[in-house]
């Protein structure tokens, strides 16, 4: 067998291994048996927001979220401005996450980065309404014991220093955000799709095992929630 067809051999197989686990990441329950509690219709709702590549959580504004992330506002986050109605919260590599605020902004070395290893970084915004119909937005019925969990392992996600977050100076999108030092290392295997759903599972949300992609969180939801 030549020099080629070993290495077309090597990558079928591989490419076939690739697919066989983002099969079974989605198709495998975690946890594998379902919470005691159904958290359908009560409690309070949190929204999933889906782009192609990302997912973020957006929390809608209670005095308990407002209490929770006080100590985000030093670094500029207008929880407090009027009209805000929800933080959003998003985890991912640093330099892809910081370096790309839009499709056009997209360059060869954060995208390296992200294929591979980089630090990690949290990403905090706010917004006013959000409409629960659009095709990017997915509510999700939660406990209030549940949004209680998600929110302590939300905050535990923050690399803190003297107790505080560490914000990253001038790293921002806009006027309504901040990006802080995140606890973990991003890679393509463990990334801002697995955090998102490591955050809903402490609300009870039950996902798949392993979904790296926004479909494949939304679709593992569809298969294993409230099953």
């Amino acid at each position: 067998m030549g020099r080629a067809a070993r290495l077309a051999k090597w990558l079928g197989g591989l490419l076939a291994a690739l697919l066989v686990s983002l099969a079974l990441g989605t198709l495998v329950p975690r946890p594998l048996t379902s919470p005691a509690a159904a958290s359908f219709g009560s409690g309070s709702q949190i929204l999933l927001l889906a782009n192609p590549i990302h997912t973020d959580i957006a929390l809608p504004l209670d005095d308990e979220v407002r209490a929770a992330f006080a100590d985000l506002i030093p670094a500029g986050l207008p929880i407090d401005m009027p009209g805000i109605e929800y933080l959003i919260i998003g985890w991912g590599g640093r330099s892809f996450y910081i370096e790309t605020p839009t499709w056009g902004d997209i360059r060869p070395l954060p995208v390296l980065r992200a294929l591979t290893i980089d630090r990690s970084v949290l990403h905090a915004s706010v917004a006013g309404a959000i409409d629960r119909s659009h095709p990017a937005v997915r509510p999700l019925d939660v406990t209030g014991e549940g949004r209680s969990r998600m929110i302590a392992a939300i905050r535990a996600s923050f690399v803190r220093e003297n107790g505080e977050p560490v914000p990253i100076p001038g790293a921002v999108y806009g006027f309504d955000d901040a990006f802080f030092e995140a606890e973990g290392s991003f890679n393509a295997f463990v990334g801002c799709n697995t955090w998102t759903a490591s955050m809903l599972r402490s609300s009870g949300v039950r996902t798949g095992w392993w979904t790296p992609l926004p479909q494949m969180l939304d679709l593992s939801i569809d298969l294993h929630h409230g099953a």
